[in-house]
């Protein structure tokens, strides 16, 4: 594939803002690609989970169609900015946000658009983005640099084989994460039948196993949460489980190199702790090593987003790689063993996202503050029901051991992935 055709972009495709809606028209009517959708996708899903309210002009003029390619327009930072997510399907009814700019090609035989989709998404024309972006106040993207900007491409036919291969190996790794997904639910299935409807198996004398508050266990009014609780339970904030850890936004900024370690924000992680090499910036050692002694990474920290993504939750793991974390990410380590399974459910949990949310100062960059992350109050049984968390760990522990797994599956084929695409384009892989 080192017969590399250059290309005018704007030969190739047409750009197209999307729709200016307002806040009475979401969350109703017909589907809609929102912003998140696009900067967490390489493909569009086959299902879009927003609704807005169109007309049938605006489903003509801001529709969705198959090959159409997705950009991600203004972000607050940079390294965010013309984020990529194509369509491989048509999407009848659909549109898109104003935050988006649509590329529809002009032709059948020049881009492929399942090839694209990692083209768009590599480290090259990443770069390209990020060189060319117009950073005020937010970081926005420049359309004029479409006029100007060349692309570099093989022949269609090995663009659809090497598209075809990537696109098999992504959609592998979706669906270890429909599985992770499956199996927190099942966790929080239980989390929500232990500790929000307070049906725990009673092993007291009275109780005699049966769920607590459906068989008469005595509730008491808690003022703070304004509903009943067990007898004995009380509120106490998340440090008494976990140890949350600010990865100490004083250090400097880390010095950006050709071959590194990554430099991971909220944005190069995804929902199972998986690390993309390719997004994700490569830094110097010295701040990694600084680091490193702040704080331990283990099989069962959190990465809790504080800035921009406030309450995004990632588990994290030990990677075959060493990697820092943006000043961005708080890091949260359950202080024993038998507190993880609790401890992630909790802050995934609806209670806990709404006292962050609440906790929230600024406008443009909402961030809630380490101090008041440390504070925010979470259920504590009582010493009648201190065998709880034992419990729901040895019931949990193999939905989260399967889910490792999986995530590990999956960063090896993230690796795989963002190997192959320049070794694609250099011809030194071809696809048979």
């Amino acid at each position: 594939m080192s017969n590399l055709k250059k290309h005018r972009f704007c030969d190739l495709y047409t750009m197209s803002s999307g729709i200016s809606s307002t806040k009475d028209q979401a969350g109703h009517g017909s589907p809609f690609l929102s912003f998140s959708v696009v900067f967490n996708n390489y493909f569009v899903p086959d299902a879009l989970p927003d609704l807005m309210d169109t007309s049938d002009k605006e489903k003509e003029t801001y529709s969705i169609k198959a090959g159409d390619i997705f950009l991600t327009r203004t972000s607050e930072v940079v390294d965010e900015l013309a984020m990529s997510c194509v369509a491989v399907k048509d999407y009848p009814n659909a549109s898109y946000s104003g935050f988006l700019k649509r590329l529809r090609p002009t032709q059948t035989d020049i881009t492929y658009s399942k090839f694209m989709a990692f083209y768009l998404r590599s480290p090259m024309f990443r770069k390209t983005m990020t060189n060319n972006a117009v950073m005020t106040l937010r970081a926005s993207l420049n359309k004029a640099i479409f006029s100007y900007l060349n692309l570099l491409l093989p022949e269609y036919n090995e663009q659809v084989k090497a598209g075809d291969l990537l696109y098999l190996l992504n959609e592998k790794i979706e669906l270890n994460n429909r599985i992770n997904a499956e199996l927190e639910a099942m966790a929080k299935t239980l989390y929500d039948y232990w500790f929000v409807q307070f049906d725990f198996p009673d092993d007291s004398p009275q109780g005699q196993g049966k769920p607590y508050k459906t068989s008469g266990g005595k509730m008491v009014y808690n003022p703070t949460l304004k509903r009943e609780i067990p007898q004995g339970w009380e509120l106490v904030p998340i440090e008494y489980f976990a140890d949350v850890i600010d990865p100490h936004p004083s250090h400097r900024a880390p010095r950006e190199v050709e071959i590194g370690f990554p430099f991971a924000g909220i944005g190069d992680i995804d929902e199972a702790g998986n690390i993309s090499t390719s997004k994700a910036r490569q830094i110097d050692e010295e701040f990694v090593l600084k680091q490193e002694r702040d704080y331990e990474i283990g099989e069962y920290s959190l990465g809790y987003g504080r800035v921009g993504t406030v309450g995004k939750v990632v588990r994290l793991k030990k990677q075959k790689f060493r990697y820092a974390l943006s000043p961005t990410l708080s890091v949260i380590n359950p202080k024993k063993p038998e507190y993880a399974g609790y401890v992630y459910t909790v802050v995934k949990s609806d209670e806990f996202y709404k006292h962050v949310i609440k906790n929230t100062s600024g406008t443009t960059r909402p961030a809630v503050g380490i101090q008041l992350l440390r504070k925010i109050p979470v259920l504590k049984p009582g010493s009648a029901h201190n065998n709880m968390f034992e419990k729901y760990e040895e019931i949990t522990k193999e939905l989260f051991e399967k889910s490792s797994i999986a995530n590990q599956e999956n960063q090896n084929l993230i690796e795989l992935r963002d190997w192959l695409l320049p070794m694609l384009m250099n011809g030194q892989v071809t696809v048979k």
